[in-house]
């Protein structure tokens, strides 16, 4: 299950990156780098 809920939070974090192409938000930024690292780290620990 965790591997489910990491991937899941990788490509939220991943999807606000893109979105942050378009919108240039400091908070949206802090808020994709933390999906990213939560996603990765439960989906390959």
């Amino acid at each position: 299950m965790e591997k489910l809920i990491g991937f899941m939070l990788f490509f939220i974090g991943l999807g606000m990156v893109i979105g942050f192409l378009i919108a240039e938000n400091v908070i949206l930024v802090v808020t994709a780098g933390a999906f990213l690292l939560l996603g990765y780290h439960l989906f390959c620990h």
